[in-house]
């Protein structure tokens, strides 16, 4: 892990702090640093940075052009600067996410340490606003109008911040940093630094626990580091040379937002924002099929809910047909209609949260291929069975048998229909790690949807690969990382 120091303006602004051995003046940056045979440092940019051409801009301009990483960006710093460009990426939402309460004119000031609002009854908002500008800190005042609303955010140097103020920011600093400042442990040194994103609280995640382990292994094998992070760690986002999203991905979603910086700031990262873009639509989906060829059910898309869409779709497709949102996951927003009462009352419920539903053909089959593809090769094959007594993999309606058994082959046993179909599909979307799922029957296969973020997990999809699939993965992510350090 790189070194940390922390840049003040002056150094009597941290005195008393017991950081003098972390803690630089902004001159002492500008002529000591970079140092011969120093190791890459991190930066906690201190100083005053509200105007142009300050100490504080130049501070995180000049680590940024030395190869430094360092909070706060000059990005976050220029837009902090203009309520114009903050307010755009200050949504409703993010109010919300603060107190409820307040009166007609009511003025409220607070301050925002490391995504920790000294006002507790904004701490969801602290958190969030430090996902979107994360600086160590902010001054922030707010007004009620029917509702709480932004009067301003300014980022502040520590000299600036009230007395009364300090403790609190250094509980938030010490959380914050808390692993930095532990005695470092000797270990192994690795080439590259890597964040695997989890969210430990989710569900159905994309691998289980053993799985996420076996990763790590694989990767310290590769002259990796990884190590697990979640959506608070964002700011901490540009120490890692890669980032490999193992946590279900959306659009709308800090998953996107993580991909998306990652790629802005030159990462290697699987998955990246086009593949989330791409794979989590399934409109874009049976487009790119319909236009490159790959083989597919019958699809349509439908936007309104008349008699004469009825009429078409019972036209076209018959019953059973099967209805969609285009963004879901794990078989969620999939509905199948019998009959004409069914079809509306399906077609009626989902154009209520979404401008587009798409109709498929229905065809029933025992099991759904799932094949697992990384940079245009295939790397594990499983037969999903469908849950018992229900038509989808899984059942989110019953408690006790909510999704079928598994069979993993190796790739080669895989009829050469469904591997071709799995492969082309992919080249659509583009290198990065696809499942791609497919209907078989005869010798036609049919794609039924491609996703970014498939399943690997201990004893399902590495059941005939075993080790081997993780090592796979991972010196795939080795040999992308040394041909970005190039």
């Amino acid at each position: 892990m790189s070194n940390l120091l922390l840049v003040v303006d002056d150094l009597e602004d941290i005195n008393g702090f017991g950081f003098d051995d972390r803690a630089i003046s902004f001159a002492q940056y500008l002529e000591d640093h970079p140092k011969k045979g120093e190791k890459k440092l991190s930066l906690i940019n201190l100083c005053d940075s509200g105007k142009y051409l300050s100490r504080g801009y130049y501070c995180s301009l000049l680590a940024e052009a030395r190869g430094h990483r360092v909070m706060p960006s000059v990005n976050t710093i220029n837009d902090l600067r203009s309520k114009l460009l903050y307010m755009s990426r200050i949504t409703g939402e993010l109010l919300l996410s603060g107190s409820n309460t307040g009166g007609e004119g009511e003025k409220k000031t607070f301050y925002v340490n490391f995504g920790v609002a000294s006002d507790p009854g904004f701490s969801r908002f602290g958190q969030r606003l430090f996902s979107v500008y994360p600086a160590p800190m902010l001054k922030v005042v707010l007004f009620w109008s029917g509702g709480w609303q932004v009067k301003s955010i300014v980022a502040i140097s520590l000299g600036k911040l009230p007395k009364a103020e300090r403790p609190k920011f250094l509980e938030a600093m010490l959380k914050f940093n808390e692993k930095r400042w532990q005695s470092p442990k000797k270990k192994k040194s690795y080439r590259w630094e890597l964040g695997v994103l989890v969210d430990p609280k989710e569900i159905m995640p994309p691998s289980n626990k053993e799985a996420l382990s076996r990763f790590i292994k694989a990767a310290a094998k590769c002259n990796i580091n990884a190590e697990l992070i979640t959506a608070r760690d964002y700011p901490r986002l540009g120490e890692y040379d890669g980032l490999f999203i193992r946590e279900t991905t959306a659009i709308d979603h800090h998953t996107f937002r993580f991909a998306r910086k990652a790629e802005i700031e030159g990462m290697v990262v699987i998955d990246d924002p086009t593949s989330i873009l791409r794979c989590c639509n399934k409109v874009f989906l049976q487009d790119a099929f319909t236009y490159n060829s790959v083989p597919a059910l019958k699809t349509q898309v439908f936007s309104t809910h008349t008699p004469d869409d009825l009429d078409a779709i019972e036209k076209e497709f018959g019953y059973p047909v099967v209805l969609k949102i285009p963004e879901g996951s794990f078989s969620k927003g999939v509905f199948k209609a019998a009959n004409r009462e069914e079809l509306s009352a399906h077609l009626a419920e989902l154009l209520k949260t979404t401008a587009l539903v798409l109709v498929q053909e229905y065809l029933y089959t025992d099991f759904d291929w799932r094949i697992g593809v990384f940079n245009y090769r295939p790397l594990y094959a499983c037969r999903y069975y469908m849950a018992r007594n229900h038509w989808q993999i899984y059942n989110h309606g019953s408690k006790r048998f909510n999704s079928g058994g598994f069979e993993t082959l190796p790739t080669y046993e895989v009829p050469r229909e469904v591997l071709d179909a799995a492969l082309r599909a992919a080249r659509v979307i583009g290198s990065g790690l696809y499942g791609v799922d497919i209907k078989h029957q005869g010798k036609q296969a049919y794609v039924i949807e491609i996703n970014d973020n498939p399943n690997i997990d201990y004893k399902v999809e590495d059941v005939y690969l075993g080790d081997e699939l993780y090592m796979l993965v991972m010196a795939e992510m080795a040999r992308r990382l040394e041909l970005k350090g190039r």
